[in-house]
């Protein structure tokens, strides 16, 4: 039988493996995500599939939230969903040209490098520093990068390969963000996922204008079927994942498990897609994997050692201090 103390241990560690393994499940199935989005963007075209992509999680987020009887938001909570609206459609955006650009090898494996930009962001708002060896693991990850964009020979970036780097810049400052703007507050995961969708669809269907009603008469049925998995589990199954983790993790955390997305972005890649990587190509993925996870397992260990425990006691501190001066 578990006493109270234990309890109070086990029930953490229990929701911090079904936060693992939830953050396992949108990198899987984003990282599925490349291939189908890459076929479906030569039928249809980039703007196209992103409106219709976003609809569907629209009306499926709508129903969700009409079902489950949620609260209205408040102000503050409407201009956070709508500002994360944004930012994820940026992503998306970027993402989906980019992946429409260059192979779905590699469009997975440098949207990776946001496991390494992400702590880079928390650090410097938080104005602490990661030690030397998170620089020269992001150091192997970006020679790594290098590698994979010029395959066999030297060559500047192909400009799919540079969007997927912008993707992978604003995906960090967006799941930093999510932490930020929402860790501590009463906010309603469902609501905030339906204003990124809503402001979503809003944003696509406008850019595609009339093209969105011609393409939408001629998909077939096995593409409405790759648009749906992109609209209900590549979109609102991921984003109500990623933004009810967030909250219950670090950013760090969750962009490290996010970031085994472009494992499955390569087995889907090689295996359907019928990419290929050179000797060249090959060692420069090996290369940004093994980077960005030594480079995550640093900023774990640094952000939990002891100075990470002083500092929170420190904190805890405070607030007693204040209370002790009062009287």
């Amino acid at each position: 039988m578990l006493t109270s103390s234990r309890l109070q241990m086990w029930l953490p560690r229990r929701q911090g493996r079904l936060v693992d393994v939830l953050l396992l499940a949108v990198a899987l199935v984003w990282g599925s995500s490349y291939l189908s989005a890459k076929v479906l963007t030569v039928a249809a075209g980039v703007l196209t599939v992103l409106a219709l992509r976003y609809l569907i999680s629209a009306v499926a987020m709508a129903v969700v939230s009409v079902l489950s009887h949620r609260r209205r938001p408040g102000r503050r909570e409407v201009a956070v969903g709508v500002l994360l609206g944004f930012t994820q459609a940026s992503v998306l955006v970027l993402e989906t040209y980019g992946v429409s650009l260059t192979s779905a090898t590699n469009a997975g494996l440098l949207i990776s490098l946001t496991i390494l930009l992400t702590p880079v962001l928390e650090c410097a708002a938080s104005r602490r520093w990661l030690p030397r060896g998170f620089f020269v693991a992001a150091a192997v990850a970006m020679t790594g990068v290098a590698l994979l964009v010029t395959g066999n020979g030297m060559r500047a970036p192909s400009t799919g390969d540079a969007l997927m780097l912008g993707a992978a810049l604003i995906r960090a400052l967006h799941v930093t963000a999510s932490g930020q703007l929402t860790r501590g507050r009463s906010y309603d995961t469902i609501t905030l996922t339906l204003l990124q969708t809503v402001v979503g669809a809003v944003v696509c269907t406008v850019a595609a204008g009339p093209a969105l009603t011609r393409a939408t008469v001629n998909l077939s049925a096995e593409q409405w079927l790759g648009l749906a998995y992109l609209g209900l589990g590549c979109t609102v199954f991921a984003f109500l994942v990623q933004l009810w983790a967030v909250r219950r993790t670090s950013a760090a955390r969750a962009s490290l498990l996010l970031g085994t997305e472009p494992v499955w972005a390569v087995i889907v890649g090689l295996s359907l897609g019928g990419d290929t990587l050179s000797i060249v190509g090959a060692t420069g993925a090996v290369l940004v994997v093994a980077g960005t996870t030594w480079g995550q397992r640093v900023e774990s260990r640094f952000r939990n050692g002891p100075r990470a425990d002083r500092s929170a006691q420190r904190t805890a501190a405070r607030p007693a201090a204040r209370l002790a001066a009062r009287r």
